[in-house]
């Protein structure tokens, strides 16, 4: 028998903190970029965790965050869930509404924000049922001037803290060390509760060679925000392995990150498509060094394989295509290739780039179609279901938990196909899917076909009601500036028919200025619906 040593995020921190003293963190804040030693870095999460101590924090208290991707949030991801308390993070691009019943059903004690979002607590500070305190986050000397009460400047926090503080050592790794909530595209958001267990094996899970591999060479620039399931597990894992990280900051631009990649020498980030597309127009434009680049990695809805071949061919940075959920910490699926694909021509190689790819080790999936279980051939499609040790088993206190875990499984709401090789295809949401007389198309592959048009930048395909058929797709995109008003609805349903089945193309297309977006990248397709489908329904 082997020793039963708990798997709890101390040892994380710690490891870094006496192996990786001279490793660094460059964080970008509203007072410009700075360059912080994980020494300094572990000193100053101590200090916090001594002063939170201070202020009443007990063990399994929820702490909040409303903050950007920057040094100070990074010592509060040790911080709180090395002193037994629990991490949340909270997504302040959600609405109002939204952000106080998240923080009013979690319980939250106290919240450390950012200085940019203290009027958005302002607003809604008189629904606030539990708060006891707030933490402003800022470069600035002096606090904001604000209605919130009781305040505490965080580096006030800092320099009263002790550099020696101690984390409890008998945490178990089944308590809670982390929880975020979903989006919300309908309804309130849902909470997902993370154990420290859970974070540290997916944590093991992004090192391994075939997920990221994250390592303490790597220069690792985490885009996908820290409010959004903890910017996929980079900054556990990064510190935790040693590597440096590059923390974007708040209000990043596409000529901001492209930046940074260059000064800084990123070999790995991560962040959802729309990001990747418009660097992708920033290096069209201007010219960076990118070389360092081994890996950019994406993920939150699908990348279409034409953006993948630009940047693999065009500018010889490695593409890794990874799915996951909120209720999966999140890492499910990467599209690494196998080692005989080497073998395969181009073309295919991109058509299995395009796919969310493998499940990853200590994680197991089922699909479930009409029938029950669907064939390995890349056609026949069904529900996702997973199950693993950083997987959910529930809501947090939310009744929605008995629709979507069953028998020890998440029932996803994606719908997919898996090839023989085991490669799985996300075809849409449940939700997204357009049913036409009786048969299923996939707003995904004609978006994917959409965007391989050089003219366009964006597209999204939603269903519309239909007299005869129940309901037809139509395409929103959004064009190149160069080609506005110069590409017609035409040219876009000529552009796809080689492609398709004649049932499959769009009934319209429809050139827009923007597509809406939800907090952290995806595409609205609720809020699509409700602009597009009035139109079609007065017909």
């Amino acid at each position: 028998m082997m020793m039963n040593t708990p798997l709890v995020m101390t040892q994380m921190f710690e490891r870094a903190e006496k192996y990786y003293p001279k490793k660094y963190v460059v964080s970008r804040t509203d007072g410009g970029i700075n360059k912080y030693a994980y020494r300094e870095i572990a000193e100053r999460t101590r200090r916090l965790a001594s002063s939170l101590e201070k202020l009443g924090v007990d063990r399994g208290d929820r702490i909040g965050t409303l903050a950007w991707n920057h040094h100070r949030h990074l010592e509060a991801y040790f911080a709180i869930p090395c002193s037994g308390a629990v991490l949340h993070t909270i997504n302040f691009r959600l609405s109002p509404q939204h952000v106080s019943y998240i923080v009013n059903h979690a319980e939250d004690k106290l919240l450390l924000i950012d200085a940019d979002v203290v009027p958005l607590i302002e607003a809604i500070q008189d629904t606030l049922q539990n708060v006891k305190g707030y933490i402003i986050m800022t470069d600035s000397k002096e606090l904001p001037e604000t209605k919130l009460s009781p305040v505490y400047h965080y580096e006030q926090l800092i320099s009263e803290g002790n550099p020696a503080h101690q984390f409890p050592q008998d945490l178990d790794e089944n308590s809670p060390a982390g929880m975020c909530y979903t989006s919300a595209t309908t309804g309130n958001p849902k909470g997902v509760v993370y154990s420290h267990r859970g974070t540290v094996l997916h944590s093991l899970g992004l090192g391994l060679a075939d997920n990221l591999g994250i390592a303490e060479r790597d220069n690792a620039m985490p885009v996908v925000p820290m409010f959004h399931v903890n910017a996929w597990g980079l900054p556990f894992a990064a510190v935790w392995f040693g590597s440096n990280l590059v923390m974007p900051g708040p209000y990043f631009t596409p000529k901001i990150l492209a930046e940074l990649i260059q000064s800084e020498k990123v070999t790995v980030t991560a962040g959802v498509p729309t990001i990747w597309l418009g660097l992708l127009k920033e290096l069209a434009e201007n010219e960076y060094d990118t070389s360092s680049l081994r890996a950019i990695v994406c993920g939150g809805s699908a990348a279409p394989k034409s953006m993948i071949k630009t940047f693999e061919q065009k500018y010889n940075i490695p593409f890794i295509h990874a799915y996951g959920m909120t209720e999966t910490s999140p890492l499910v699926f990467t599209s690494n290739l196998k080692s005989y694909h080497d073998e395969l021509a181009d073309e295919e190689k991109y058509e299995l780039k395009a796919k969310q790819g493998m499940t990853v080790p200590c994680i197991d999936i089922k699909v479930l179609g009409k029938d029950g279980e669907v064939k390995n051939d890349g056609k026949e499609m069904g529900e996702l279901l997973i199950r693993g040790p950083w997987i959910a088993s529930e809501y947090y206190r939310d009744e929605r938990t008995e629709g979507a875990f069953k028998d020890g499984w998440l029932y996803t709401g994606d719908v997919v196909t898996v090839d023989e090789e085991g490669f799985v295809k996300i075809v849409d949401r449940t939700k997204d899917l357009i049913k036409s007389g009786g048969e299923w198309i996939s707003s995904v592959d004609l978006e994917n076909a959409l965007m391989a048009h050089e003219a366009v930048f964006e597209a999204a395909v939603i269903a519309v009601p239909h007299e005869r058929w129940q309901e037809r797709p139509v395409a929103c995109v959004v064009l190149h500036e160069p080609y506005k008003g110069k590409v017609t609805k035409e040219e876009m349903i000529e552009f796809l028919a080689p492609q398709f089945a004649k049932w499959w193309l769009p009934d319209d297309v429809l050139f827009l200025e923007e597509i809406p977006k939800t907090g952290v990248g995806k595409f609205l397709k609720m809020a699509l619906r409700e602009q597009i489908q009035g139109k079609y329904l007065a017909q």
